[in-house]
């Protein structure tokens, strides 16, 4: 903010000199033998001109939200989540105002149906992938709860979870089998408990005018956008997905000018799955910062795991 002085007459000047040297108006005012309501109103006078004269470059900004995302962690058993607390610190330091993620934070491949039967699908248990989605949002969020106990400068940003396909394995599993309805559930991943709010599987959140969701529907079919171009084309809207590994981005105007902005963004994680191959195993991987976001206008920032593990 401008500095009053630069805008003062001699009298006001005084009266500001005045404040400052007795430590309140009250005092300013008696010193100078004046009434406490002069000085007040010399004050408002200065600060109005202040206001019409000071550059265009000194004026208040308020800052719009910033926005945290977080794509597919797809957390099981035997994997390391120390980027995921680096994550965490980052957060902290850099403070978004909301942390979405946009699921299959949990991997479960004791349910998947697409290895079952195979030597590989040996060995794999409910309870280990519950477990380990548990200890992978315990180290997310440890930096923020760490920071808070000990800082009286809380930082609590909202906290929004769109459920992915990988958690909706739960749900199929007790669709094909009634017996265990009642047995397994997406309640035992404990993710309201860990502060989020919770949204089912393809259910799309908006978040100062961007929409989210795990993917974005296209066709009758109802089968995900195949780029961030086809989703922007489907849905002419800003809107951010995962479930694709990698990172697209697309861009486009509304009829006003305001930039829209596509993002698919599948791989916040650091093993390799075996599906993909020596060279599929190849794309980006890391999370978002989208700053400035009004009205689903935002400027996003890509931020990899390989800077992560550099900087924390």
């Amino acid at each position: 903010m401008p500095d009053l002085r630069d805008y003062a007459p001699p009298r006001d000047l005084e009266i500001l000199g005045a404040i400052d040297k007795h430590g309140s108006q009250t005092k300013a005012a008696k010193a100078l033998g004046i009434t406490r309501r002069s000085v007040g109103r010399a004050l408002e006078r200065l600060e109005a001109r202040a206001a019409r004269q000071a550059p265009a470059s000194v004026k208040h900004y308020e800052r719009a939200p910033k926005i945290l995302v977080l794509p597919d962690v797809q957390a099981k058993p035997g994997v390391s989540f120390d980027y995921l607390r680096k994550i965490g610190q980052y957060a902290v330091e850099k403070r978004p105002d909301y942390i979405v993620c946009i699921g299959d934070f949990a991997d479960f491949p004791s349910l998947s149906s697409y290895d079952k039967g195979k030597k590989s699908f040996e060995g794999r248990r409910y309870r280990a992938d519950v477990q380990a989605a548990r200890e992978a949002m315990q180290a997310f969020l440890a930096p923020i709860g760490e920071h808070n106990a000990k800082s009286r400068d809380r930082y609590e940003p909202v906290k929004i979870l769109t459920l992915g396909n990988h958690e909706d394995r739960i749900n199929r599993a007790v669709n094909d089998d009634p017996k265990l309805d009642g047995v397994l559930s997406v309640d035992d991943l404990g993710y309201e408990g860990f502060g989020w709010r919770v949204h089912p599987f393809l259910e799309v959140v908006e978040v100062e005018g961007i929409a989210f969701a795990h993917y974005f529907q296209t066709g009758v079919m109802g089968r995900p956008a195949s780029s961030a171009q086809a989703q922007l084309n489907k849905k002419h809207q800003s809107c951010i997905a995962g479930h694709q590994q990698g990172l697209q981005i697309a861009t486009g105007f509304k009829a006003n000018g305001q930039m829209i902005t596509s993002i698919i963004a599948g791989s916040c994680y650091e093993h390799d799955e075996d599906y993909l191959g020596p060279q599929g195993n190849k794309h980006w991987r890391g999370f978002l910062m989208l700053h400035d976001c009004k009205d689903g206008a935002f400027d996003p920032m890509f931020v990899s795991l390989n800077y992560i593990n550099q900087r924390y």
